[in-house]
């Protein structure tokens, strides 16, 4: 039985080493990432776009055998909406929610004969509302809302669970606070006073996994340094 991590860089490359010595496939876009990964790990791995049709499903069928399942992949929008466009919002669909639910769906009987784990995940822009995120937050709230009815549908079986962080210091998060002045303000804005990091999000994702969680399933955990608290 294999975890599936769809995702190579950030918080997908973190999981992927807190799991080595495990069976673990990792599907991305990124050959050179991926190769990495399986140098460091051992992790079996696919080149996958997940934007194209039925490159979900393909990836589910070579792996066959799933127990766990791990959508990391996604992008950061941020935007006022006097400039938001119809493709800027297909296209963000198009990476965070359809394919996470393609994957849910081409994995689900596999899952259901392992009593599997899935983990998906949001974002802080979806839980609170923040300037210029309406394009990240709707995809995003998309990806909750679609936890929570999965849960529903795939129990007693299937556990479905999502993750929603704020800013984390990772190659997507430094499209947004590449500069270290930026990222230390942005930091300043959360109670904890610190930008996440990877690690932070695998760790509740290897927890969110295991059987240890055995009664945890359809919730939108916030892992955000405090902030949806303070914006509440």
């Amino acid at each position: 039985m294999s975890v599936l991590i769809f995702g190579s860089k950030g918080l997908g490359a973190a999981l992927a080493r807190r799991l080595a010595g495990q069976r673990v496939h990792v599907a991305s876009r990124s050959q050179d990432a991926l190769e990495t990964l399986a140098k460091d790990t051992g992790c079996s791995f696919s080149v996958c776009d997940v934007t194209k049709e039925g490159e979900v499903k393909r990836v589910v069928e070579e792996v066959g055998d799933v127990k766990g399942l791990v959508y990391a992949v996604g992008n950061i929008v941020v935007k006022p909406p006097s400039r938001v466009t119809r493709k800027d919002l297909m296209d963000c669909f198009l990476l965070n929610t359809v394919p996470a639910i393609e994957a849910v769906v081409a994995a689900q009987t596999s899952l259901k004969q392992n009593k599997g784990s899935v983990v998906l995940f949001s974002t802080v822009a979806s839980r609170v509302g923040l300037p210029s995120h309406t394009v990240i937050a709707s995809a995003k709230g998309a990806v909750e809302a679609a936890t929570r009815s999965l849960a529903c549908d795939l129990a007693p079986d299937v556990r479905v669970n999502c993750i929603a962080p704020s800013l984390v210091e990772s190659p997507l998060g430094k499209t947004v606070a590449a500069n270290p002045k930026i990222a230390e303000a942005i930091a300043g804005t959360h109670p904890l006073k610190r930008l996440g990091t990877s690690d932070d999000l695998a760790s509740l994702t290897e927890f969110l996994l295991k059987d240890d969680s055995s009664w945890i399933t359809g919730q939108i955990l916030s892992v955000d340094g405090g902030k949806s608290c303070l914006l509440k």
